[in-house]
């Protein structure tokens, strides 16, 4: 399934790679593509939208699946 989120505390090229890094070590997470200018993360994965946004949370980030 494929998500998108708005990240809107994502402010800089290490949040962008601290995103980045909690997705790939989920192990869960098949491709995906952030954006720190439009502050979004697109996310292909097996895991539901509330998985993902646990992720990103734990990672220290506030994501809302985008509608």
């Amino acid at each position: 399934m494929k998500y998108v989120f708005s990240v809107n505390d994502m402010s800089c090229g290490h949040c962008k790679a601290h995103i980045e890094e909690a997705l790939e070590k989920s192990g869960s997470v098949s491709s995906f593509d952030v954006d720190l200018g439009l502050k979004k993360v697109e996310v292909d994965t097996v895991l539901s939208a509330p998985q993902v946004v646990t992720i990103i949370q734990e990672a220290g980030y506030t994501a809302e699946l985008r509608t």
